[in-house]
């Protein structure tokens, strides 16, 4: 009986089309999970139970790695065994579109006039429609908690005087303080602009200035998505907020985690730091352990070479 099945198995799997392979195939997400208290690397199912005790979780991603989405919902997933009350927050959102995402979850609009009116990021349908889905299906609320792009270019050319000036129906999408301390974020944000666009040969250089107004801008953002974060919280006592961001928002607990913390001092706040590597095999995490609570390295996909 037990050949039997194994027959009929065989058979079935090489009556698979081909692409139907390809789709098992890429089911498997290779990673390594490096708990930076413990200092050794530890499993997905032991961080996942540690961050459903949490009061907010940051999950710092790398917007382009296809390995980390699929690992993000995984971490939804994951929790949802845990956790009833759940709150997603997300930077890919901005506040002034919070009412569509709202329609949406209710069931109120069809998902082409959420798109639509929402300003979705690139590739939405692989890397955040399925934390959505997800949240709506488990009828979990979800933040859109970033400032508008609108508001932090205009903070970006004109400084932070540009919030002042806006009409009183704008100003809400804004958080109500900011504060840009020229401290180790600081320093980390003026390293990275060292690899901007504005710094090759035959771009304009930035100026100081300029350099200091685009921090103001990345400030407003933090100070934004944390009063988002804090507010959902307040809104809903004993709730878990999941908020995924780009790393730098949350790395070394600083950015938008920092600025949580200063409106939530007593949260548990945890922090996960995705990092794609070339080979999960030879991994050194000495120089990124104090990046988070939790290093998820996930294997960097191998760029296809175009013919010439």
């Amino acid at each position: 009986m037990h050949i039997f099945r194994i027959a009929v198995l065989t058979l079935c799997l090489f009556s698979l089309p081909f692409s139907s392979f390809a789709q098992l195939e890429s089911s498997y997400v290779p990673h390594r999970v490096f708990d930076a208290k413990e200092k050794r690397f530890s499993d997905f199912e032991a961080m996942v139970a540690d961050l459903a005790r949490a009061d907010v979780v940051f999950i710092g991603e790398q917007h382009d790695d296809p390995g980390t989405h699929r690992l993000e919902i995984a971490v939804l997933e994951g929790i949802s065994r845990r956790r009833a009350n759940v709150i997603v927050a997300l930077e890919m959102f901005e506040r002034d579109v919070q009412q569509q995402v709202d329609n949406y979850l209710a069931g109120k609009i069809s998902e082409q006039d959420f798109l639509k009116n929402s300003r979705p990021w690139p590739r939405y349908a692989t890397d955040y429609r399925p934390l959505i889905e997800f949240a709506k299906a488990k009828g979990w609320r979800v933040i859109a908690g970033n400032v508008p792009r609108r508001h932090a270019s205009q903070v970006g050319r004109s400084g932070l005087s540009a919030a002042d000036k806006l009409p009183e129906s704008e100003r809400g999408f804004l958080a109500k303080q900011f504060s840009c301390p020229t401290d180790d974020y600081f320093k980390r944000f003026t390293e990275a602009m060292g690899g901007h666009p504005g710094d090759s040969k035959d771009a304009p250089k930035m100026d100081a200035a300029m350099v200091e107004r685009m921090y103001q801008a990345q400030c407003v953002k933090d100070e934004t998505m944390a009063e988002s974060i804090a507010s959902a919280a307040q809104a809903t006592p004993n709730a878990l907020v999941i908020h995924y961001n780009g790393a730098f928002h949350s790395d070394f607990r600083l950015g938008t985690a920092a600025r949580t913390k200063q409106r939530m001092p007593k949260a548990n706040i945890k922090i996960v730091s995705a990092l794609p590597v070339e080979n999960l095999d030879s991994i050194t995490t000495d120089k990124d352990r104090k990046r988070g609570d939790y290093l998820l390295f996930t294997l960097r996909p191998v760029k296809k070479e175009t013919k010439s």
